[in-house]
């Protein structure tokens, strides 16, 4: 007999915040017959530290969560690693479209050489595995499966617009204009699912207007953190990293070239903070998990920009440990005011870089 979920979440956290992703035990994870067994296993894996929040929602909408995040990763998976990037798009608007039929496409494998690293590998994994996600899916009821199939057909063709825009150009993206569109895609529909689905707001044009800023803040933070492997791969989110794509940059300036690259994108991503502020002060008082789930990945969001910004040589950023997100995640899931501080927190740490990044522009 199977416990509550309210009982077994604290052990799924603790599990979740104990995984060593960079050693998954891949074997054990090809082994589980289980879908819900798959699904928080692997989960830990594939959404790294936001998979915690995720696991604070109320049951149903964890779970539904859950299931979306793994099929939008298995996009991004096809997005990073598929091998030809002639064929990319179609790939990706035919996965994005398979969840809507009970007759399922079998979609393409990747090849050992392509998985380069553990993570790569628990990603490919859940292409190999795909079955679990379907099976997990099915058990959704419909209103909830036409949400997430919504999500992921858009995701898809964003993601399938903008292989072909970085396939005419070049590997890069050309402007403010065309980063802002892409994630829109890739961040802007789950966070409009994540509204509609999980917290439970109208979609209003304000509200849709500040989930398209949210994008940009969220995505930018993945963005920025890779660069360096995006460059490795032949992509390139910013028209001036263009000259390290076509190996026209000394060496010696690549290093400098990437910092003030990553400045730039943060600059970009930070000035839309705000939008985030209001979607987390907006939310209903009283007890609300979704809030505390807000309010964790605004703090993880928060370490990845750190890191970010410590890249650039900055110093000034106050970083707060796991444990401090985690309580924040919690108490401010109890009480409005505490999220509200957390995110005034944040804001702290991002007006001053943008304060401190203009100082040295102008040095």
């Amino acid at each position: 007999m199977q416990l509550p979920f309210f009982l077994r979440r604290p052990w799924l956290i603790v599990q979740g915040t104990l995984t060593n992703r960079d050693k998954p035990d891949i074997a054990k994870l090809r082994t589980i017959k289980d879908p819900e067994a798959f699904v928080w296993a692997v989960l830990p894996h594939a959404a790294r530290s936001f998979a915690i929040s995720i696991l604070v929602l109320p049951r149903a909408d964890a779970w539904a969560a859950a299931i979306a995040y793994l099929q939008c990763r298995i996009l991004d998976t096809y997005e990073d690693l598929y091998p030809e990037p002639g064929e990319r798009p179609t790939v990706l608007r035919i996965v994005g479209v398979r969840w809507k039929t009970a007759d399922r496409v079998e979609p393409p494998r990747l090849g050992d050489a392509l998985v380069a690293t553990p993570r790569d590998e628990v990603h490919a994994l859940l292409i190999d595995r795909i079955e679990m996600v379907d099976a997990a899916f099915d058990t959704l009821p419909p209103t909830e499966r036409a949400s997430i199939n919504e999500l992921v057909g858009n995701m898809a063709e964003g993601m399938a617009w903008a292989a072909e825009r970085f396939a005419s150009q070049d590997g890069v993206l050309n402007d403010e204009t065309q980063r802002v569109r892409y994630c829109n895609y890739v961040i802007g529909e789950p966070a409009l699912y994540a509204m509609r689905s999980l917290l439970h707001l109208p979609i209003t044009a304000t509200a849709r207007s500040d989930a398209m800023d949210v994008s940009v803040f969220i995505q930018l933070a993945n963005v920025t953190r890779d660069i360096e492997k995006d460059l490795e791969r032949g992509v390139a989110y910013d028209e001036s990293l263009r000259p390290i794509l076509a190996s026209a940059l000394p060496p010696a300036e690549v290093q400098t070239a990437v910092a003030l690259a990553r400045t730039e994108l943060m600059r970009e991503a930070l000035q839309r903070f705000p939008a985030y502020a209001r979607l987390v002060d907006g939310l209903p008082g009283g007890i609300n998990q979704a809030r505390g789930a807000a309010v964790l990945m605004l703090g993880f969001t928060d370490r990845y920009y750190a890191g970010c910004a410590s890249r650039t040589g900055d110093s000034g950023w106050h970083k707060r440990s796991r444990a401090q997100l985690y309580i924040d995640g919690i108490l401010g899931s109890i009480w409005p005011r505490w999220a509200h501080r957390a995110v005034e927190r944040s804001r702290a740490n991002f007006t001053a870089f943008l304060q401190r990044s203009a100082l040295r522009e102008r040095e």
